[in-house]
């Protein structure tokens, strides 16, 4: 990252929060379920398949959990009840992992048995590194059992291609993503082409394990990087998706449904937008000089 973004990060806690508020609704669907089912209808009109999430994680109170697991089932209900083209994301951080381990464990069977009655899926998202492994035992645990739950692996972590290898034989189903939390370099490969590099070998080691991928990336070098492995393969189409942030690049999401690849659009909601929009924001330096812009006045 440059000086001038790193400039630009540190000063966005200065940011009035109505003006992010207005940056929030390119990655946002909004606060309610409804206007998320809108953006995946949008969405599945775009032939763009979605995976859905609640906003909000770091949770301390049991009764938070449960209403989390209640708002997941509903959305497992609605995306049946109007023929969406989506599945549905989880943080177990939200779904009771600070609590406690089996709480947690037994809130993702519940919706892994309302997804499987529905003849859908569950993705359980990477956090940080004080839950992969709890995270790695609720998916072995479960997944045998049910075969419509996936994980996460973030490429920058240097225990991944390891994770990888220890999927099972059949079934898995995983999404590679460059990975968005701060990590210490004893844990997490630092360099951004080292990361770069990093991601490809661990794509390259899923393709040859015949596992299913999500390829979550909007770098368009690992875009092309992933249709060369996924041509050297010979990798069937409904043996991996591309997959994107909603609201990001959706010149890149054109040029790749056009060239044929399926992609899946992940589409946040809920009331606890304002930290998962600042996170975008310090991963796109650029928008977010607009918005410091913006709060200072400056027009041209």
């Amino acid at each position: 990252m440059s000086l001038f973004s790193r400039l630009v990060v540190l000063t966005l806690p200065l940011v009035p929060k109505f003006l992010v508020g207005r940056v929030a609704s390119r990655y946002v669907a909004g606060e309610t379920r409804q206007e998320a089912l809108r953006e995946v209808r949008d969405l599945n009109a775009q032939g763009v398949m979605a995976t859905l999430d609640v906003l909000g994680e770091e949770v301390f109170e049991r009764d938070r959990a449960e209403t989390a697991v209640k708002e997941y089932a509903a959305l497992y209900d609605d995306i049946a009840e109007h023929g969406l083209d989506a599945n549905v994301s989880i943080k177990l951080t939200m779904l009771g992992l600070k609590i406690d381990e089996a709480f947690c464990r037994d809130n993702v069977e519940r919706l892994v048995q309302t997804a499987a009655g529905h003849d859908n899926f569950l993705r359980i998202d990477m956090e940080d590194r004080t839950t992969t492994d709890a995270t790695l035992r609720i998916y072995h645990e479960l997944q045998p059992q049910y075969g419509n739950l996936g994980v996460v692996f973030q490429a920058y972590m240097r225990r991944t291609l390891a994770d990888i290898g220890a999927m099972p034989q059949r079934g898995a189903n995983v999404r590679l993503c460059k990975g968005i939390y701060i990590e210490p370099r004893t844990t997490a490969w630092k360099g951004y082409d080292t990361v770069r590099l990093n991601f490809v070998r661990a794509l390259d080691k899923i393709l040859r394990q015949e596992i299913y991928v999500g390829i979550a990336t909007h770098d368009e070098y690992l875009a092309c990087a992933a249709a060369e492995l996924i041509d050297r393969y010979q990798v069937p189409p409904d043996r991996y998706e591309f997959q994107m942030l909603l609201g990001v690049d959706e010149e890149l999401r054109r040029i790749l449904l056009d060239a044929g690849h399926r992609l899946r659009v992940y589409v946040p909601y809920g009331r606890d937008w304002y930290a998962y929009s600042m996170r975008r924001l310090r991963e796109n330096p650029e928008v977010a000089r607009h918005v410091i812009r913006a709060t200072l006045g400056i027009r041209s």
